[in-house]
């Protein structure tokens, strides 16, 4: 059973209950756990490469190894049914976080350990990083579903959040400031070192005490595990508005994921930014924008429901990418970086909030897990693929200027399916979650 949460007279959680269970602490370690290796492939990443000397298409290239998020639906089937063998002492779900936990820190040691020279070695350690930490983003989710109830959710996603955003600030704006000063391997091996803490967090958690019904057969596993989730999300809306909503899901976001692969950081040391002050204003200051403009987002949504903020979310975002184009010789001016990020982190708060808001409606609450699994994956798939060819972008053109402006440009699907579906897709009492009815 899930851990009971205590509740007032009148029958509601007591709020200070809910965030001082133990549960709620634990998930904010897992959380940072979490937060630890994402910018570690990808944003970060991209400094230590370009000081490194390699080829702008290539850091863009190897910096996407955190597309392995998008495809982490592909084997959760497997993390959720298959109990670890010699780890089965601690239980299905904390088996599995101290196999991912150990794998992404083993991994920050073996990036440090061979550094960029041998790079086709050093590309396998980042993806062994980042197949990790998808996977660990698969258990802590799991984990957070099942050791407590419904009413205790919101408590445990706000701790699990902080500690997410406090590892973005350690692996992006203090990992940024300790490379001015250290060498790049010993950044990553201080940053393997930050996964003690959950490790030991694991052998100190309780296992959810959940009986899971086992399948007979592998093919059974499957299907109910991937095949029935799509299914029945096929079922409910229909084959054509599906497919509509699917590729609405793949083009909402694709302006804003665009931005956050290996591109952006050798942007700014070129425009003349140290990473210290790169650390300071985007991965400091920029997160707290961000948080604001999701607190915004959801302000809105309570207001107005969720498809006319999430049109307005996606118009901002597109246009926030255009403000890039104003740093171009900025020449180290910090005042227009920070105009430059407000409006963008800003703009990307807004826009996370209402999606997520936006893909809680679609989901089948027989199908939670999955089917969320599922479409969070895909809403990032684009955006990385395009950063992907980020670089060979901006030297085919010669400029950063043609990319930025690409990135807006992609937002225009996204708004043409936005008005096709809005019609033929009812969200219950406005814009609740979804019952599977659809117009066509």
């Amino acid at each position: 059973m899930s851990e009971a949460v205590a509740t007032t007279p009148a029958g509601k959680p007591s709020i200070w209950r809910a965030f001082t269970q133990p549960a709620a602490w634990t998930m904010f370690f897992f959380g940072f756990a979490s937060g630890l290796p994402f910018l570690l492939v990808a944003g970060t990443l991209a400094y230590w490469l370009r000081e490194g000397g390699i080829e702008l298409r290539e850091i863009t290239m190897i910096a996407s190894a955190g597309m392995a998020y998008s495809f982490k639906f592909l084997w959760a089937p497997l993390v959720d049914r298959w109990r670890l063998p010699l780890l089965g002492r601690l239980g299905q779900r904390r088996g599995w976080l101290l196999l991912a936990m150990v794998a992404v820190m083993v991994g920050l040691i073996a990036m440090a350990a061979v550094g960029t020279g041998p790079l086709a070695l050093f590309v396998g350690f980042t993806l062994l990083v980042a197949f990790s930490g998808a996977t660990l983003d698969i258990a802590v989710d799991a984990y957070r579903v099942e050791i407590a109830p419904k009413n205790a959710q919101g408590a445990l996603v706000a701790t699990y959040s902080l500690g997410y955003r406090i590892a973005l600030i350690v692996t992006g704006a203090l990992a940024l400031v300790l490379a001015d000063h250290v060498a790049w391997p010993v950044v990553y091996q201080a940053m393997a070192a930050c996964m003690l803490v959950p490790i030991v967090t694991v052998f100190v958690a309780r296992e959810p005490d959940v009986v899971r019904t086992r399948v007979q057969n592998w093919a059974q596993g499957l299907r109910e595990g991937v095949v029935e989730p799509f299914a029945d999300f096929f079922r409910r809306f229909g084959g054509k508005v599906a497919l509509g909503i699917l590729l609405f899901i793949l083009a909402m976001k694709a302006s804003d994921q665009a931005l956050i692969g290996g591109i952006i950081g050798p942007f700014y040391l070129d425009q003349g930014f140290t990473k210290t002050e790169i650390a300071a204003v985007t991965k400091v200051y920029g997160i707290w924008i961000g948080i604001a403009g999701a607190f915004i987002g959801g302000i809105a949504v309570a207001r107005w429901g969720i498809q006319w903020p999430l049109f307005v979310a996606i118009v901002l975002g597109a246009v926030s990418n255009l403000l890039y184009v104003t740093l171009i010789g900025a020449d180290g001016d910090l005042t227009r970086l920070t105009i430059v990020i407000s409006g963008e982190n800003l703009a990307q708060g807004f826009l996370g909030t209402v999606a997520v808001a936006y893909l809680s409606a679609l989901v089948n609450q027989r199908y939670t897990a999955t089917q969320y699994a599922l479409f969070s994956s895909l809403i990032m798939l684009p955006g990385k693929v395009l950063g992907f060819f980020s670089g060979q972008i901006v030297e085919a053109t010669d400029g950063y200027a043609a990319y930025f402006v690409i990135t807006a440009v992609v937002a225009v699907p996204a708004l043409v399916l936005f008005f096709w579906l809005k019609p033929r897709v009812r969200l219950d009492n406005g814009d609740a979650p979804a019952t599977g009815d659809a117009t066509e």
